[in-house]
């Protein structure tokens, strides 16, 4: 048994609902919980999937004056959306010389994560501002223990060169309790102590919540931004700025016999009512959600049944008590992120790049520019 439409929407598409005011609350949540340091943002990835044109501002409106990307061209997408607005940006993936022009022409900020790099800045660039990036333990990008050592013994490598930060980047942050936190604290602590009067840079989202040690001059955080939980299984302060809403297209009642979907991996032991709803792994859904994942009507959580497609996602109404038709929004994301990026064996941060660019994208306003 099916219902008959009575959505009255233009064209029954998912919508993906982005609060920039709780952006931006979420920034002010960062900068109570750290008064003695300066609190940049991570916006690359077009600002974790949510629209670097419109986080930027939001942020900058916020009183944000550091940013941080992983692309010279994401540092540009920053600058045009800065439109004016005091601020540095920094690009996390190094100094090329084939990007000089491109850094000039934006004011971005290469992080040198090399010597080899901070001798081709001092050649081709010394007057360009950087920041210095130190590995101290997740073996990626950065200075190792030999170049910082080198350079700890021969500081004046640094002369004539406009070093505006220090950084490094923490392993374990979302896991507290882990003895890599202390021993990158320590190296870092020893690299920031060789120099002394830069301003150092070590805390992303989770490192902010390990406490005062960590917070050093700059924070940079990413995820928190967005509402995400920077340490899963601990509390955080910060608010859900982004929420899914995708409207059902069909509802039916399944017999205890009937499958779900691609693979019939879902078979109903009796009578179940499934709303067919329009949103897929096309738009960032992910194929994977089929294995736990839900989204909810109201504070009532439907679960998906079967697997999520291309387009479309089943889930399960048996429990919702208000009456449904076609075009009623099923919820997603919100205060569920991480237990959605659970069900998938995922992480938040995967789950809100992927955002699909189909979904129709309403940015609730910011506050006004301070």
């Amino acid at each position: 048994m099916t219902t008959s439409p009575t959505d009255t929407r233009a064209e029954p598409a998912p919508r993906l609902i982005i609060d920039l005011a709780t952006i931006q609350q979420n920034y002010r949540k960062v900068r109570d919980l750290a008064p003695g340091a300066e609190a940049g943002a991570v916006v690359k990835a077009n600002a974790y999937g949510l629209g670097a044109m419109e986080v930027v501002p939001a942020l900058a409106d916020a009183g944000c004056r550091t940013f941080y990307v992983a692309h010279t061209s994401e540092g540009r997408e920053a600058r045009t959306a800065l439109a004016g607005r005091p601020a540095d940006i920094y690009v996390f993936n190094g100094f090329w010389p084939a990007e000089l022009p491109a850094l000039r022409d934006a004011e971005l900020f290469p992080v040198i994560n090399e010597l080899a790099q901070l001798e081709q800045l001092r050649e081709q660039a010394p007057d360009l501002p950087c920041a210095l990036h130190f590995d101290t333990g997740m073996n990626r990008l950065g200075l190792g223990p030999e170049e910082t050592d080198a350079l700890i013994a021969n500081p004046a490598r640094l002369d004539a060169i406009d070093v505006r930060q220090i950084m490094s980047h923490l392993a374990c942050a979302d896991e507290p309790v882990y003895p890599l936190n202390a021993r990158q604290l320590e190296r870092f602590s020893r690299i920031r102590e060789a120099f002394h009067g830069i301003p150092a840079s070590l805390s992303n989202s989770a490192g902010i919540l390990l406490g005062p040690d960590y917070h050093f001059d700059v924070l940079r955080p990413g995820l928190a931004l967005f509402g995400g939980v920077p340490a899963p299984g601990y509390p955080s302060p910060f608010e859900p700025a982004v929420e899914i809403d995708a409207p059902i297209l069909q509802i039916r009642t399944l017999r205890p016999g009937d499958t779900v979907g691609y693979g019939a991996t879902f078979t109903a032991d009796t009578p179940r009512r499934i709303a067919t709803v329009a949103a897929g792994y096309a738009d960032g859904l992910l194929r994977a959600f089929g294995n736990g994942g839900f989204g909810r009507i109201g504070e009532t959580r439907v679960p998906i049944l079967g697997r999520v497609s291309m387009d479309l996602i089943g889930v399960d109404v048996t429990d919702v008590d208000n009456p449904l038709a076609p075009g009623h929004p099923v919820c997603f994301l919100g205060g569920d992120i991480e237990d959605m990026a659970n069900s998938a064996a995922t992480i938040s941060y995967e789950f809100l790049v992927r955002l699909g660019l189909r979904f129709h994208r309403i940015y609730k306003p910011a506050a006004r520019r301070r």
